[in-house]
């Protein structure tokens, strides 16, 4: 069982940062059997500085008989910019999308918010489960959507890309991420393994594939890099945020 952790950094960034981590942890408490997973030595807390303000990261992870690792990163650079983000990476001898969303907000609100189910399949199609529901959800007209970035053909058809506008905004975001969660830990607890080794190499393929493509993330490297260094940065783009058995 997941034993929360009072976290003093949730609670000095922006409220829907805040309200995301606490949901994303209740339904993990709720759906799944979790159990600790080992970060890397010296990459769970963080402190370093950026352009004269302080750089925090706090990064918790767990497992299941499900996902290799669930990850929430919790960022802060002074009092200008709040970061949540979030990857849960199945076990490649399950055949489910991989989960993930990210925040970024300052004073003025948020200036980014996503959520995917994204595919890992050859067909770069979500299974037919994820379909039915996620295409029948009703649709939000949010007035500021925003373009995914020219490695963003890892994400599915039902990704989600938005500057909320307004707090009303904001909570229909939260409520869509809640359906997307629901729907994934759900499926995760009744789904069966993956028996075949050409299904398993496959979808270990598309997991290093969505790897690959997420490590292109410029912005997030320009920001670890000037305040911690390329190897350091590097190291952490690929053993932490984006590691790959």
């Amino acid at each position: 069982m997941l034993v929360t952790i009072p976290s003093s950094l949730r609670n000095n960034q922006h409220p829907l940062i805040c309200q995301l981590a606490n949901c994303l942890e209740q339904h993990w408490e709720q759906y799944l059997t979790l159990s600790p997973y080992q970060i890397p030595e010296d990459l769970g807390y963080v402190e370093g500085s950026l352009e004269g303000e302080k750089l925090i990261i706090e990064n918790r992870c767990y497992q299941t008989p499900q996902f290799r690792k669930i990850h929430l990163e919790l960022a802060k650079i002074g009092d200008r910019l709040d970061i949540l983000h979030c990857v849960m990476f199945p076990r490649p001898n399950y055949d489910l999308p991989i989960f993930g969303v990210d925040l970024v907000g300052s004073a003025g609100g948020i200036g980014a918010a996503i959520v995917d189910l994204s595919p890992v399949n050859r067909t770069r199609s979500l299974p037919n489960v994820y379909r039915r529901v996620l295409a029948n959800l009703p649709q939000i007209d949010f007035t500021q959507p925003r373009n995914l970035p020219e490695w963003g053909h890892i994400f599915s058809e039902f990704c989600l890309f938005v500057r909320p506008s307004d707090r009303a905004e904001e909570i229909l975001f939260l409520n869509r991420v809640r359906e997307f969660l629901t729907l994934h830990c759900q499926t995760a607890i009744t789904v069966s393994a993956v028996g075949s080794p050409g299904k398993q190499a496959e979808i270990l393929a598309g997991h290093r594939y969505y790897c690959s493509q997420q490590q292109q993330n410029d912005k997030t490297r320009r920001v670890l890099e000037k305040s911690l260094g390329q190897v350091w940065t590097e190291r952490y783009m690929t053993q932490m945020l984006f590691d790959c058995p």
